[in-house]
């Protein structure tokens, strides 16, 4: 998946039908596998980038690649007391309020008030201290929001005052990465990565509630179900995409900022990717694992492993490798944690620094140098630091505006060396515009159905269920010969 921040309004219509259609249940009223942050800030839980705090992700030690959190012994040593497990208080203490109080009061001199209750003790709440959502358009003290990683390396004395500031939305869920922590770490193997599409789930018949995928986790999107002492997390809504339908967070997305598309890698060279000395190389290092669809011998070693045909043409057609690999405007989420996450972000575009009146003649709507919100920062987020990639998509970003402004309102010929300093054809700008702008859905989401190469009777399989083989089998070919 794919996200355009550059388009994010943070209605957060993403988390809200997240909620209602997987943890809307007892025991996750605190969870939520997608939700929308404000940056800077601290985010949900509380510090949740910081892993000097929560020991999330790898780290390279000499020749290997070990879980921060430590070594299998040490992670049995802390299954009954995991110092870096975030509290519940990370969080937020789930609550309620009593409205029967509005409904059933008496005639009062002051309206009634409905007070707030715990759902975890039902006790009540002398005050509600934090939230999913706490920091919030910047909600909160500068001094709250300065915890935030990626302020690293800029002085923050700069952006303190209300004319500095800056902000843009995060939108979050599982990353579903190639080289998953949680994996490794669950004791009792609960957690998986699917063969089929890469998905990353948890059999729920094996979790024992040992929570050290909740620890593992550098995104803390592994969440523990406290009435049915089991983990969950984020499915990718795996039903609607073998059903070849975008998950829900990116069916009901306001600003249609999500992309959802197949991409081909190297299996077996994960390890040796993942393990990159340099942290401010794994941007490029992970860009390599991935394999290009429209290479003849790609394909054809692909058929061979056993990949179905309808995949290979979806990774042709993918949004996902066109922004990724292409034209190299998307960006990990932390590749520092080596996870290789698979969740990838396209970042905002912001305002200038400065008022509009004081560019005088000026050919550019604005340059990359001018914008409000300070590459560093951006960088310290995508891309460990390295501000080089950054800068050339924000350039690529920016070139397009400007292109596509002159090309639609100055009805300007655009000269072939203005393609060539962006590193793009004249092609591959109007597709990018078409993609980040005007994208309808069927290339927004390309996302091949169930694989009718292993049932090419895709009717009959479903329709069998819930009786015996023989007779569905028998009634399924009767049907389909009279389709």
């Amino acid at each position: 998946m794919v996200l355009s921040l550059d388009k994010c309004i943070g209605c957060h219509t993403c988390s809200v039908t997240c909620k209602n259609v997987w943890t809307s249940r007892q025991g996750v009223e605190y969870t939520w596998f997608n939700n929308v942050e404000t940056k800077p800030g601290p985010g949900y839980p509380t510090d949740w980038e910081n892993q000097d705090k929560y020991q999330g992700g790898w780290i390279k030690k000499g020749d290997k690649l070990k879980l921060k959190q430590g070594s299998k012994f040490m992670e049995l040593s802390m299954i009954f007391a995991n110092p870096n497990m975030p509290s519940i208080d990370d969080y937020y203490e789930p609550y309620t309020f009593n409205y029967s109080t509005l409904q059933t009061s008496g005639k009062l001199k002051t309206p009634p008030t409905a007070r707030p209750y715990s759902i975890l003790t039902g006790k009540r709440m002398e005050k509600i201290n934090k939230g999913p959502n706490w920091e919030d358009n910047l909600g909160g003290t500068f001094a709250d929001r300065a915890s935030d990683p990626n302020l690293s390396g800029l002085d923050l004395k700069d952006f303190e005052s209300f004319e500095k500031s800056f902000m843009y939305y995060l939108p979050r869920l599982c990353e579903h990465c190639l080289n998953p922590a949680c994996v490794a770490a669950c004791p009792s193997g609960a957690i998986y990565k699917r063969d089929e599409d890469g998905i990353v789930l948890i059999d729920e018949d094996k979790c024992r509630g040992w929570r050290e995928c909740v620890s593992a986790c550098p995104y803390k999107k592994s969440y523990f179900n406290w009435v049915r002492k089991r983990s969950e997390k984020c499915t990718f809504c795996f039903p609607r995409i073998e059903d070849g339908k975008p998950t829900v967070c990116s069916e009901s997305c306001v600003g249609r900022i999500r992309y959802i598309g197949v991409m081909l890698y190297d299996e077996e060279r994960i390890k040796e990717y993942a393990s990159e000395n340099d942290p401010a190389k794994l941007y490029e290092t992970q860009l390599n694992i991935f394999l290009d669809p429209h290479d003849e011998n790609v394909c054809k070693e692909a058929l061979k492993q056993g990949i179905p045909y309808q995949f290979i043409e979806a990774a042709k057609a993918s949004p996902v490798y066109k922004m990724m690999k292409e034209w190299k405007i998307a960006f990990p989420l932390h590749p520092e944690f080596r996870t290789l996450p698979m969740v990838w972000y396209i970042p905002p575009l912001s305002p200038v620094v400065y008022e509009m009146e004081n560019k005088v003649d000026a050919p550019e709507l604005t340059t990359v140098e001018e914008m409000r919100i300070p590459i560093k920062y951006i960088a310290n987020m995508l891309c460990a630091g390295n501000e080089v990639p950054i800068q050339s998509a924000m350039k690529k970003l920016v070139g397009m505006r400007n292109l596509m402004r002159n090309k639609f309102v100055g009805n300007e010929v655009i000269a072939d060396s203005v393609y060539e300093d962006l590193g793009l054809t004249a092609l591959q700008i109007d597709e990018m515009y078409r993609y980040l702008a005007l994208a309808p859905y069927e290339e927004r989401f390309v996302i091949p159905s169930v694989r009718t190469d292993h049932f090419p009777d895709t009717f009959a399989t479903r329709s069998e269920s819930g009786f015996e083989k023989p007779h569905g089998k028998e009634r399924s070919k009767n049907l389909m010969g009279g389709l």
